[in-house]
């Protein structure tokens, strides 16, 4: 991917324009459009939810930073303990044995740990990714999870941000503070490569989950 030529400062309208592609077709995939669709069962669902917490629990495995910014460092956005209630809820407490990662879930996880701690804008780009994700399209899932499978609350916590109380000004607010940064033309590079590449690990663990 060349260095990006638009203003560096505008880190969020950046990503989205450039990781659009990659975006529609991670959320078009059949298995999470078959699930959305209520055509699925609540199996089918712990299933997905048990490969999200083997890539939350990497993603949230990368120690604290002297110089971490406040939207990482305040951890109101972890959801792998939510998961692991919920997965408890769904009558998997014992995930890991039951619902092992899946090998395209095995290899999201391991390019999460293998990111250096350091690296804030490669770090950054899956937080972004998957956390305003959780914020915007997962409220939706919740509620036809909810709706097609029957699903209780104590079922998806995962969704449930208790620290957030105003999701649409928060993420408004972790865009303004994405863009306050500073990131060069380097570094805005290197974070929308990586969140182009967080949405091809999504994809590719929709079409395992699929086969």
């Amino acid at each position: 991917m060349p260095n990006l030529t638009v203003d560096a400062t505008d880190v969020a309208a950046i990503v989205r324009e450039r990781t659009m592609d990659a975006h529609r077709s991670a959320e078009s995939k059949p298995f999470i459009t078959a699930l959305m669709k209520g055509e699925l069962d609540l199996a089918a669902y712990t299933r997905y939810l048990a490969q999200l917490a083997w890539i939350y629990e990497a993603l949230e495995s990368r120690p604290a930073q002297p110089n971490d910014p406040a939207i990482i460092d305040a951890h109101s956005l972890d959801r792998f303990a939510a998961v692991e209630s919920d997965l408890a809820a769904l009558g998997s407490p014992a995930w890991r044995t039951e619902l092992p990662a899946l090998p395209a879930t095995a290899a999201y996880a391991e390019h999460l740990r293998a990111i250096a701690p350091d690296d804030l804008p490669r770090y950054l780009a899956h937080h972004y990714t998957r956390y305003l994700g959780d914020l915007s399209g997962g409220q939706a899932i919740a509620r036809l999870v909810a709706r097609h499978y029957d699903a209780t609350p104590e079922q998806l916590s995962f969704f449930r941000f208790t620290e957030i109380t105003d999701i649409v000004h928060y993420k408004r607010a972790y865009r303004e503070n994405l863009n306050a940064l500073g990131f060069d033309a380097a570094q805005v590079d290197a974070f929308v490569t990586e969140a182009d590449a967080a949405f091809d690990f999504n994809s590719a663990v929709f079409d395992a989950l699929d086969g």
